[in-house]
Parts: C-alpha cells; sequence; structure tokens
C-alpha cells in the first residue's frame, strides 16, 4: 500500500486527485499508476484503469486471477466492473469512497471471486484525498 501512497502523491503533484494504483503478481510490482483524468482529459484514467492496462499489457493477457491490486481509495462503480472483466484475484484498498465507491451499489460489480481487503493505512489514504479536496474549496 505505501507504493500505491507513492503513486496518489505523484498525482497529486499533477493536481490530479491524489489516488495510487499498484498491481502485483508472485511478488512483484507489475504496474504502477495514477490517476490521470485532467492531465489526459479523459474521465476514464483513474489510477485503477490505467494500472490494469498496465498490468494486462505486462502479462500478456487481459486476466488479472492471480494478482493484486493496491488502490489507495476504494474503487468506483466504473473501476469495479473493469477488475470483474479482469476478474482480478484480491482487491485491497485504503480508504472508502462514500459518495462514489463500488460498495454503495447492489449488485457488487466486483467479480464474485475477488478476494476484498479494506482499511488498509485508512486514516493516511484518507487524509491525502480530503486535504486535496479542502484545498479546492
Amino acid at each position: 500500500m505505501q507504493q500505491a501512497l507513492n503513486e496518489a502523491r505523484e498525482a497529486l503533484k499533477k493536481d490530479e486527485v491524489p489516488v495510487g494504483a499498484v498491481i502485483v503478481s508472485n511478488n512483484r510490482i507489475i504496474a504502477k499508476a495514477h490517476n490521470l483524468t485532467e492531465t489526459l482529459n479523459d474521465v476514464t484514467a483513474h489510477a485503477e484503469m490505467l494500472a490494469i492496462t498496465a498490468a494486462a499489457e505486462c502479462l500478456g493477457g487481459k486476466y488479472l486471477i492471480n494478482c493484486t491490486l493496491y488502490v489507495t481509495l476504494e474503487p468506483c462503480f466504473m473501476c469495479g466492473g473493469a477488475l470483474s472483466w479482469a476478474q482480478l484475484g484480491r482487491l485491497v484498498f485504503g480508504a472508502r469512497d462514500e459518495k462514489r465507491g463500488f460498495s454503495n451499489f447492489t449488485p457488487s460489480p466486483l467479480h464474485p471471486k475477488t478476494e476484498i481487503i479494506g482499511g488498509i493505512m485508512e486514516e493516511e489514504c484518507s487524509r491525502l484525498v480530503k486535504s486535496f479536496f479542502k484545498g479546492k474549496r
């Protein structure tokens, strides 16, 4: 999760919503990304989406069955759907997204076999996002 936080800090430097993602396979980081929606002028350029693409490229296939995604903020419904299509093995996230997180929706967009662990380094992850939005107001 520390590596995902480093990615979130990179997003913050670019005045992006500070969300970072890292995908691990066989105890090795195969993809890192942070939000680039403003930079790319693309609403789909969430950290998770960019990490999924990079991981699939690294693995040479679209399925992430044996991978773990570490992300600083609970994925949104869009990212949850993409993670489902990728058949992600495990999702580990920091802060909950009370407004747009996938857990606000029923049924869950995630693949039924995806293991979900939330609240890892939650305070640090939450503080980063909250301070970003406080500075915008």
